[in-house]
């Protein structure tokens, strides 16, 4: 968990035409592609034997959410795309872009961040089916509505030391700033903003 007192504890729980013109290139064999309006379902993966030639580029699934984020009249689209061979082994790659196409946020998240161990009937003798269904079940819970907050930074919150001071005092300016918590490449927490005043996404707790 995260170690400054203003994060919220994360409960573990539609892309545009243009993002999905650019992803599109990337969905190749794999048939196991999944979008959010099923999000609410659990995906169940086809047993590694029965699947068909797959790469690194590979799409195994995507999943979605419009939400307001950088501007508060439009929607920005927040998108979660598993790609790699194998589920357990894949790479998530977290996107933030804007109503108007541009790409405000890109990070690459390991597929076993989105573990929540709760959905593990036991971690330590867990199946790699097991674990990848529980990557699945995260990527459904991924865009959960609690983990949008607003504001951004509360009015009492200090500044955590590993947070840049400008990007943290740019939105902590914004009371209308809405901030995004999700589960990072090193397992921890981290909460994302967008600075007007910088006119980019920032980090603003890790």
């Amino acid at each position: 968990m995260a170690d400054f007192s203003f994060m919220k504890k994360l409960s573990l729980p539609t892309c545009g035409a243009l993002c999905l013109l650019q992803l599109a290139s990337c969905i190749n064999t794999e048939r196991e592609v999944g979008t959010s309006k099923n999000a609410d379902r659990v995906f169940t993966p086809t047993p590694e034997a029965n699947r068909g030639r797959v790469s690194e580029r590979t799409v195994l699934r995507t999943v979605n959410m419009a939400h307001a984020f950088s501007n508060p009249r439009s929607k920005d689209n927040f998108v979660l795309q598993l790609r790699g061979p194998k589920i357990a082994t894949a790479q998530a790659y977290f996107m933030i872009i804007s109503s108007t196409g541009d790409t405000l946020r890109k990070e690459i998240i390991p597929a076993s961040a989105l573990i929540n161990e709760r959905d593990l009937d036991d971690p330590q003798a867990a199946t790699v089916r097991d674990k990848e269904i529980a990557i699945l079940q995260g990527m459904n819970s991924f865009f959960r509505e609690d983990r949008f907050v607003q504001p951004a930074v509360p009015r009492t919150a200090t500044q955590p030391e590993n947070v840049d001071a400008q990007s943290w005092n740019s939105v902590k300016e914004d009371t209308r700033a809405v901030g995004f918590d999700y589960p990072s490449a090193g397992g921890r927490e981290r909460r994302v903003a967008y600075s007007k005043k910088l006119g980019r996404a920032v980090v603003i707790a890790e």
